[in-house]
């Protein structure tokens, strides 16, 4: 791109690395050099993902990594072929970008494509992020192929680093088909769970909440929530048929990974009804079924992971367009050096924990 003149970038840069479970180190490392179809952003926002939370504290991938992967920043390198995109221009990073091609993308299951599976934005070491250091580099297939977007005037980083969150929800909402006027009980109150109740607020479904903290409660009867409830409640069962007129709700979205939820929300859910898990359970987890439950019921069982592409626009457009309050989801800011900080707190949250950004 011609005069697109890069911005002045030190040759280190500080980053978060995983070495292993229970060794995340603060330290200095390269900043990655761009080919000519790739970019560098300087992050300014980066959320704190279950995922990465998952990955910090088990031993999945191999060390050394630099996870984050809810990133937004500003252009500061761009490539000599790069189109359409300059220095100085502030972006949302998404480090899944589909192939579009093959069988999955074809049928539209976007997040089952190899290509999309393989993170490949990096701030070094093998790819895995890169939100969670000062510089991220996007690879030319995500440059070329929608995986930046353009953050409008007057909307902060912070929010828009809610873009790809949003977008796994989003997914989440329309394969369960949520409609005008149903009623929709969601488990857990964290900020998975209020942002399910905050979209299915939007589209004018009637949202009931569960969770075990009572501030969470709070929170989500304040973000719009039909009705909130505490999980532990002993006829928690007979008040979501009582709210419902008797039928129960017409789809269940488990934000959390819990048997007892699971077994909560088929009680509460319809004949004909729908559950949809959303929370990743532990692998060793097994969940007890009647499967003539489903059979004499009707219920439909599915699952929703990660984002999907064919909804990326109305995420953003959702979040840059304050159709939904993210801010209200944020309750704590940590620089990078404090990071293992930062997931402490999201493992072990107080009553006004929620969403958590990093911010470089």
């Amino acid at each position: 791109m011609d005069g697109n003149k890069p911005m002045d970038v030190p040759q280190l840069m500080h980053a978060a690395v995983f070495y292993g479970v229970g060794d995340l180190r603060y330290e200095q490392v390269p900043v990655p050099e761009v080919a000519a179809d790739e970019v560098l952003v300087q992050v300014r926002a980066c959320g704190l993902c279950q995922s990465d939370i998952k990955k910090l504290r088990y031993p999945l991938l191999d060390p050394p990594r630099i996870f984050g992967h809810e990133t937004s920043g500003t252009i500061v390198r761009a490539g000599e072929a790069v189109e359409h995109w300059r220095v100085g221009e502030r972006v949302v990073v998404l480090h899944h970008i589909p192939c579009f091609h093959c069988p999955y993308c074809l049928n539209e299951n976007y997040s089952m494509c190899r290509v999309y599976k393989e993170v490949t934005t990096t701030a070094g070491f093998a790819p895995a992020g890169g939100g969670f250091a000062e510089y991220v580099k996007v690879p030319g297939h995500i440059v070329r192929s929608g995986g930046l977007m353009a953050i409008p005037d007057g909307v902060s980083f912070e929010e828009a680093s809610f873009v790809e969150p949003t977008n796994c929800c989003l997914k989440a909402v329309k394969k369960a088909q949520v409609q005008p006027g149903q009623w929709v009980l969601i488990t857990g109150a964290g900020p998975i769970g209020l942002m399910f109740a905050m979209l299915c607020r939007q589209f004018g479904a009637k949202p009931i909440v569960t969770d075990l903290l009572a501030s969470r409660v709070e929170r989500a009867r304040a973000l719009g929530a039909e009705a909130a409830l505490d999980a532990r409640s002993a006829d928690l069962t007979a008040r979501i048929h009582a709210l419902t007129g008797g039928l129960g709700v017409d789809v269940a979205l488990l934000a959390v990974p819990s048997v007892q939820a699971f077994s909560q929300a088929l009680d509460a859910t319809r004949k004909g009804g729908k559950i949809l898990f959303f929370a990743e359970f532990a692998e060793s987890v097994q969940i007890p079924l009647d499967p003539n439950v489903l059979y004499r019921r009707e219920i439909d069982l599915m699952g929703s992971y990660s984002s999907s592409f064919k909804v990326q626009h109305l995420a953003a457009d959702l979040v840059f367009g304050r159709r939904i309050d993210v801010q209200a989801l944020i309750s704590d800011f940590y620089p990078l050096a404090e990071l293992a900080a930062a997931v402490e707190q999201a493992v072990h949250p107080t009553p006004e924990t929620c969403k958590i950004l990093i911010r470089p």
